[in-house]
């Protein structure tokens, strides 16, 4: 499965005000595995954005002057997000954007090319997910950070690839956990209390389909034989872990 996980930044809240996208920041997750492929671009609105919206992003209308517009970078946005599950916190807002960019644009263009969104994507709604799972508490981005405790300290203001790569945690999170657990006892995450030294829960970069094999070493074989031998002691007779082919002790791993 191809989802993207996205987020944008706007000039004002509603674009039937004349609102317009001012960033897009996404990511791409393949089978729960964050690729690494990415699309980021700040926007040149054509318009002034709210002083309100800018206390939210802290993105000035000077910061987006020299961005391309909209009409230069759609058919790139459309070429990433077309056809992709899309992941989205509070979807209909972002969405109704989306949309509102592409009507316009293909008014200019004489032609329906690009959107709806809805027609050509699977749309996500994190914010209606968490409200399903958790009803009556905060699910706001920053408080499924706190709940799921997930790291956000970096985020001070709001902005587009950075909440989009926070919501792709939450979101594993929210819908399983982590895409792979390692024993691998170099892994750089850090185990929480009580969990067996050298566990980790780590994300990979990884080719869809790869499966990464993780063989026990000889420390770990030899106290799984001293465990099936204690079994065996105490059961007397056992059967359960012969094999012709493996050494005793071997067969039940």
């Amino acid at each position: 499965m191809r989802q993207i996980i996205l987020d944008t930044e706007t000039t004002g809240i509603d674009p039937r005000d004349g609102h317009r996208l001012i960033e897009i920041g996404a990511v791409e997750m393949i089978n729960r595995r964050l690729t690494g492929n990415r699309y980021h671009q700040y926007i040149n609105p054509e318009r002034e954005i709210e002083a309100g919206a800018v206390s939210m992003h802290g993105i000035t209308n000077e910061r987006v002057a020299e961005e391309p517009r909209f009409a230069e970078i759609a058919d790139a946005f459309w070429a990433f997000i077309k056809g992709a599950e899309l992941v989205i916190h509070n979807a209909p807002f972002d969405v109704g954007f989306i949309d509102h960019e592409f009507g316009m644009l293909n008014a200019r263009r004489g032609e329906p090319r690009l959107g709806p969104v809805a027609e050509h994507c699977r749309i996500l709604d994190t914010l209606a997910l968490a409200r399903n799972k958790h009803p009556g508490q905060r699910n706001s981005l920053d408080a499924l950070c706190k709940r799921y405790e997930i790291d956000n300290g970096h985020r001070v203001l709001h902005g587009a690839l950075l909440d989009a790569e926070i919501l792709a945690d939450v979101y594993l999170a929210m819908t399983g956990g982590q895409t792979l657990l390692s024993l691998d006892p170099s892994a750089t995450s850090q185990a929480r209390d009580g969990e067996p030294q050298g566990l980790a829960i780590r994300r990979l970069s990884l080719s869809p389909g790869q499966l990464r094999v993780v063989l026990p070493d000889e420390a770990e074989l030899t106290a799984h034989r001293a465990k099936l031998a204690r079994i065996r002691d105490a059961a007397g007779e056992c059967r359960w872990d012969a094999h012709p082919d493996l050494p005793s002790g071997e067969g039940a791993f």
